[in-house]
């Protein structure tokens, strides 16, 4: 069953319980579910557009910025990456003085937003791209404007958090800011492939950030109130997109599946490095042994198990939308993201040897 999740409003998400956060993350996801799974693909558009409404966020209004116990220290402890972070479980960084530990923690953090940032900037303009050329009365052209507005409080969010940060980070690879201007022309022109694309740089964060917030360690409650809003609202977003996809899959011809059946999973792992793997800069400046990177990207069996666990829901989609053939079974494999596909959205640990 897909699941399409609204968004929680700021009572719903106090910043310090984790428990009740993933409780209220789960009801949510089940009750609209539940509400959703009879209706048209209309209809849910429109209950997606109507929960954007009702229940949304502003970057400046619900997070407490100046609240003193949202200070970013660099003595403060909570930095220190948790053990479900690929590169917080190394032994290089648990061997490192806390101090270190610290600054290279909030680097990170500091540098993942910031890629974020850069991302939902491209996905932005990718959905102006795409909704200019909608027709009127297109239940496409409201909730694709909706997410977009939404999109802008989370750059605005990341953007602040990276400020106050007072780390020199640049985010993604330098090829993706190359083409970063580029990229949202795709929405205009092949729109199939390129909400494949929002899926390719919005699942990597999403299963990251659920994981983060599941394993209940003692973050800093600042990322824990952004990490917070982030999922809540996302998680409607990659709905949108499983819609999308699974809509329209059947107008798509044999030559064009056959082509994304192989494209998708090369765009799946370019963008998930692109998102996940520190640039070269930011490998300098956290000081990770190019040993340690070549293990941790994707080398040990633990690193490809997490790689493969990323992209258990994308292959379910590639399931339901006919994606899926030896051809194609066989480049996911050769990208290291291989494996069965979740038995539903947000299936934990999903992906099998």
């Amino acid at each position: 069953m897909t699941r399409e999740v609204t968004a929680m409003t700021a009572t719903q998400l106090p910043p310090q319980n984790h428990a009740d956060v993933l409780r209220s993350i789960e009801e949510i996801e089940e009750q609209t579910a539940r509400m959703v799974a009879e209706k048209s693909y209309e209809d849910r558009l429109r209950t997606l557009s109507q929960a954007s409404v009702d229940r949304h966020f502003d970057a400046f209004k619900d997070i407490d910025w100046d609240n003193p116990d949202y200070a970013i220290r660099l003595d403060d402890p909570r930095w220190v990456l948790p053990e479900v972070d690929v590169l917080g479980r190394t032994e290089w960084y648990r061997s490192l003085p806390l101090e270190e530990q610290i600054r290279v923690g909030l680097y990170r953090q500091a540098n993942i937003t910031k890629v974020g940032l850069q991302f939902e900037q491209v996905l932005i303009a990718g959905l102006m791209n795409y909704a200019f050329r909608l027709p009127n009365g297109s239940p496409e052209f409201r909730y694709s404007t909706h997410e977009a507005t939404e999109e802008c409080h989370h750059t605005q969010m990341f953007q602040e958090f990276t400020n106050r940060s007072g780390m020199p980070v640049e985010g993604g690879h330098w090829l993706l800011r190359k083409l970063a201007p580029f990229l949202p022309l795709a929405a205009r022109w092949v729109p199939f492939g390129f909400f494949w694309g929002v899926l390719a740089g919005e699942e990597p964060i999403d299963h990251v950030q659920k994981s983060i917030l599941r394993a209940g360690d003692d973050m800093h409650p600042l990322l824990q109130r952004i990490m917070q809003i982030h999922v809540a609202e996302e998680a409607r977003h990659i709905g949108f997109a499983h819609q999308y996809l699974q809509h329209n899959a059947p107008r798509l011809s044999r030559v064009e599946r056959a082509v994304l059946s192989v494209a998708v999973p090369v765009i799946m792992r370019w963008l998930c490095d692109e998102i996940l793997v520190p640039s070269r800069k930011a490998q300098r400046d956290m000081g990770i042994p190019k040993s340690v990177m070549k293990e941790l990207y994707w080398k040990s069996p633990e690193s490809q198990k997490f790689l493969r666990d990323l992209f258990g829901d994308v292959r379910m989609l590639a399931e339901d939308t006919g994606l899926m053939n030896p051809v194609s079974r066989r480049v996911w494999s050769a990208m290291g993201i291989g494996g069965r596909p979740s038995r539903f959205r947000s299936e934990v640990a999903s992906a099998a040897a």
